[in-house]
């Protein structure tokens, strides 16, 4: 019964929009010419996915989502864990990398496009840098959240620099960690469908550009409710992940 609870709970505002939407497009509050009636999104939407191009074009920033997240997901633990143990290294690295992140990420888009051309890599590289804060910041915010009392544990037994790592510094920085991934996973799938509006000629941004520009307004609509599922899939599967590699987080 409680959980019945909690999904209806969390539909609710879901399906007020969509009722919303139907009486404004029906009564014609809304011109359909600006907001198509939610049937003919839906039905274009699913033709788009059998037989149109918007499969392959999700599939396509997917791809570079998998090329970008990876290493920001690598270098910003990395990165993170080593700030977090090494003060030095944090003071070496903290106030340049405070700046950059200052910088919005619309702002790198002609800069990455000039070092990179407008093919893949600079996609790439925008979707690096949308994903490495995140990670970066929220690895070196559980490292340094470690309880000191597990650390005086580990020498006390005199666990070595890895054992110490392993055992004490990374159960304790992991639920951060995956905090981190979660966002950084999320914030990188808005910077990759933003660049391929700008500068792509394949993808689900540049299919929704293309669609505007020619006036498909229900194209445009399906890409956008097609960027929101494969959204909340994407967060999804990273929040079961983080649960099923911190299980002692549920017990408490």
């Amino acid at each position: 019964m409680q959980r019945l609870l909690l999904f209806l709970n969390m539909i609710i505002l879901p399906v007020l929009i969509v009722v919303a939407w139907h009486v404004a497009t029906s009564t014609g509050a809304m011109s359909t010419l600006i907001l198509p009636k939610i049937s003919t999104v839906l039905e274009t939407l699913k033709d788009q996915l059998t037989n149109g191009p918007l499969a392959g074009d999700i599939g396509i920033s997917l791809s570079r989502i998998a090329k970008g997240y990876a290493l920001a997901v690598v270098v910003g633990i990395l990165l993170g864990v080593l700030m977090g143990m090494n003060k030095s290294a944090n003071r070496f690295f903290m106030l340049t990398f405070t700046a950059i992140r200052q910088i919005p990420m619309i702002a790198w888009v002609p800069i990455l496009i000039i070092w990179f051309g407008i093919g893949e890599e600079s996609k790439v590289a925008v979707i690096f840098l949308a994903a490495y804060f995140p990670v970066l910041v929220n690895t070196v915010s559980g490292i340094e959240r470690t309880d000191p009392k597990l650390i005086e544990v580990g020498k006390m037994y005199h666990l070595n620099g890895w054992q110490q790592f392993t055992q004490i510094y990374l159960p304790s920085a992991l639920p951060s960690i995956f905090v981190g991934l979660k966002l950084g996973l999320s914030v990188s799938w808005m910077a990759v469908v933003g660049a391929e509006m700008i500068a792509a000629t394949s993808g689900i941004g540049f299919r929704i550009n293309d669609a505007r520009s020619l006036m498909q307004y229900p194209i445009v609509f399906a890409g956008i409710i097609a960027i929101a599922v494969v959204g909340v899939i994407m967060d999804l599967v990273i929040s079961l992940i983080g649960k099923l590699c911190t299980p002692w987080e549920r017990s408490r």
